[in-house]
């Protein structure tokens, strides 16, 4: 009885498989091991031929949706456009808001905190009115944010506008 209680507690070993791009990063062997040419090729002589037939189908339609989906992530990268806005809020106070980096594959929290960095002043990500997200620098910092998104962000200058935005005075 006591044999059995030991045995049930035992860890028991498991089978894992990993994405095949994870493993490439962090496990360079393991991912040669298990995708290299030659791994590949022993796996598909063992299948039937008209199970090869079909892999190499499978195989081929994904290549295709890959290249797909590739290609409209470059045509809407290439379309969207970058809107670099500055806000006068009292007097000579501004804020600069930048939107649209989203659609070019940045993360807007990671930007936000390194601009917040670069020019030592609040920095965040926002919420505007229509819902998409945006990041609000404060003080007139958007010469700097265009020559970054343009030259650090390497998005194109085609697609990077700036746009002055005054208070309105009160009528009185």
């Amino acid at each position: 009885m006591a044999e059995a209680e030991t045995a049930s507690t035992e860890p028991q070993a498991r089978h894992i498989v990993y994405c095949g791009e994870w493993l490439e990063k962090n496990n360079p062997d393991m991912h040669e091991k298990l995708y290299s040419e030659e791994a590949l090729q022993a796996s598909l002589s063992t299948l039937s031929i008209d199970a090869r037939k079909r892999a190499e189908k499978d195989s081929a339609k994904k290549e295709a949706k890959a290249a797909a989906a590739e290609a409209r992530d470059a045509e809407r990268r290439a379309e969207a456009m970058v809107y670099i806005k500055r806000v006068e809020r009292n007097k000579r106070k501004y804020v600069t808001a930048v939107s649209g980096l989203e659609a070019h594959g940045l993360d807007l929290k990671k930007v936000a905190k390194d601009w917040g960095k670069k020019f030592a002043t609040g920095s965040s990500v926002t919420k505007t009115a229509s819902g998409t997200d945006e990041i609000v620098v404060q003080g007139d910092n958007s010469d700097d944010i265009f020559d970054i998104v343009v030259d650090v962000l390497k998005v194109p200058e085609d697609n990077v506008e700036c746009i002055e935005d005054k208070k309105k005075k009160a009528a009185g």
